[in-house]
């Protein structure tokens, strides 16, 4: 029968047994929504939802390899991949984010009424997430040593908390788009409508992932005494089951009708 078991020193890795069941099932989620999102890319060469699918592989070995932690819990190598996959796939789906946002401006030719000038938006965005993603990859492994422990959850919150912020800079240009949008845009016929749904679908996965990012602070900011860490059922509530929805609200709402094209009979006041 599998207990904790400590990696070296006493130190224990886990605070509790990683659900076999729970792992499995989003193992077969996640493989699902980056199989479906993968194919749906193909189709339609929307090749800017790379990162995405990329993101939802990351989510599929993560849970792979808490599944195999159950009985190695003295293990570092299934603690590790399943730490830093887990945290850094929200990177990967921002990245995707970041670039429909463009493709939607440049869509509707609504370029003058971003606060953010559509050449550098993608750059600025897609940059900043860069950096988290490469601030909480790198501290994620620290965490799995005793003495580096503190040091590496203070990085990753670091990390998120970049993630935090582009993702609420990211929302103001949004909005205020959209808002200065409304006042110009004259929709003659039901096409009209798709850069509104489109952007729709990015308020929906931005709000799951900050929300998520948001827990991720207070989770690494309690430590490893602190009620997230200790209680497994916190992950999945507040990661697994919301990362699961964005994929799923990005598959329902894909991106690949943001296209100039998609938009003729879209009207601006000049």
């Amino acid at each position: 029968m599998a207990q904790l078991e400590p990696y070296k020193g006493g130190f224990y890795l886990w605070n509790y047994l990683p659900s076999v069941p729970a792992a499995v099932i989003f193992i077969l989620l996640f493989l699902a929504a980056t199989a479906a999102i993968s194919w749906r890319m193909y189709k339609t060469r929307t090749w800017f939802c790379v990162p995405f699918a990329v993101g939802g592989f990351c989510e599929f070995i993560g849970y792979c390899a808490r599944a195999s932690a159950h009985n190695k819990t003295g293990k570092l190598m299934p603690f590790v991949i399943q730490n830093v996959f887990i945290l850094v796939a929200p990177a990967l789906f921002a990245a995707s984010i970041y670039m429909s946002l463009g493709r939607i401006i440049r869509s509707v030719r609504g370029e003058k009424y971003s606060i953010i000038r559509v050449d550098i938006l993608t750059k600025t965005f897609v940059a900043g997430d860069v950096l988290s993603f490469v601030v909480q990859g790198s501290a994620a492994g620290l965490m799995a040593t005793g003495d580096n422990a503190k040091m590496g959850e203070q990085i990753v919150i670091g990390g998120l908390m970049i993630q935090i912020i582009m993702f609420g800079l990211f929302a103001v240009t949004a909005i205020l788009f959209e808002l200065r949008l409304r006042q110009h845009a004259k929709p003659t016929n039901g096409l009209g409508l798709a850069w509104k749904r489109g952007l729709n679908m990015l308020y929906g996965v931005s709000a799951l992932i900050m929300v998520r990012s948001i827990f991720r602070v207070i989770e690494y900011a309690m430590g490893q005494d602190g009620y997230p860490l200790r209680h497994e059922w916190t992950l999945y509530i507040f990661d697994s089951v919301l990362m699961f929805f964005v994929m799923a609200l990005f598959y329902v709402w894909y991106p690949d009708g943001i296209q100039p094209q998609s938009f003729e009979n879209v009207m601006l006041d000049t």
